[in-house]
């Protein structure tokens, strides 16, 4: 690989070829006009030829100069653009949140709104994933499951009450009513992959001291936004979890059945990543997400 000439020369004719005189050079490089000249001297000798024709006043570019004026041009102004980006990321204040796909989708998007009236200067970036998915780094984590037991300083979000729900839909398609139904006539939904982070429905009969009807018909989808997409258009009954769709229950796009609920002891919790409790930005907003969930415990 061929070496490049020195910096300090390529940045001495970049500067005099753009302002034309080595007076304007100097003024930006805040150096005396003489080291412009020699900078540019060294450089022409390190090349071989010359860059400037100085037998005319003022002294005119050759061929060589115009060439490298055109590929320094190029590449000061990728670094420009690339410098310029950089201080614009710094300044911006970015704060990322990961989520569990269902908190993210029908419980932090909802509130989206409200966050950013509350935060008009910072930029939420949302990092959502799948139950099973190894937890992605942020700012803010919010995560599925139990209590931590390693001293982790984490806040519980939204309530830990699990209830069967099913759309109006489906209930008058059965000719059932909220305090009138049969569950050996309903399709039961569930999601595989979070069978083992929260109540089931075997689990669930179990908990409330009830059993579950004989061979019943199952829907499994592998993804909670399929999921909720299933219950929502009335193809069968699904547990719900205290907080999460209580926009759907409010607007009656969900039933919930007068059924017996269950407490768990699996929630969703809220924790800084480490290094990001310094951050004013980050603690601030979550504690708004903290008080706008309202866990009681």
């Amino acid at each position: 690989m061929e070496r490049l000439p020195g910096f300090s020369g390529l940045t001495a004719f970049y500067a005099a070829a753009r302002h034309g005189t080595l007076t304007g050079a100097a003024q930006e490089l805040n150096v005396s006009q003489p080291a412009i000249s020699r900078r540019i001297a060294s450089l022409e000798a390190e090349l071989g030829c010359a860059l400037f024709d100085r037998s005319h006043k003022p002294a005119r570019m050759t061929q060589p100069g115009k060439d490298l004026l055109q590929a320094l041009h190029s590449g000061f102004g990728q670094i420009e653009s690339a410098v310029s980006q950089i201080k614009k990321n710094v300044e911006t204040r970015i704060v990322t949140v990961t989520a569990p796909s269902g908190f993210v989708a029908f419980w932090l998007i909802p509130q989206l709104g409200e966050l950013e009236q509350a935060f008009p200067d910072v930029t939420i970036r949302i990092i959502s994933q799948e139950y099973g998915e190894a937890v992605r780094p942020g700012d803010l984590v919010i995560r599925f499951g139990l209590a931590g037991s390693d001293g982790q300083n984490e806040q519980r979000l939204l309530g830990d009450e699990v209830f069967p729900a099913i759309s109006p839909l489906y209930l008058a398609r059965l000719q059932m009513r909220a305090g009138a139904y049969d569950f050996s006539r309903m399709t039961f939904l569930t999601m595989e992959a979070a069978r083992s982070q929260w109540h089931d429905w075997p689990s669930w009969f179990k908990s409330t001291g009830q059993e579950m009807p004989h061979a019943a018909r199952v829907l499994d989808f592998s993804s909670y936004a399929m999921l909720v997409n299933a219950r929502l258009a009335g193809q069968g009954v699904f547990l719900a979890w205290g907080g999460i769709l209580d926009g759907f229950l409010q607007a009656g796009a969900l039933v919930r059945l007068e059924a017996a609920a269950t407490v768990s002891t699996r929630g969703y919790y809220a924790s800084l990543r480490d290094g990001a409790a310094a951050d004013a930005d980050v603690g601030r907003i979550m504690d708004w997400i903290v008080e706008k969930a309202g866990f009681k415990a």
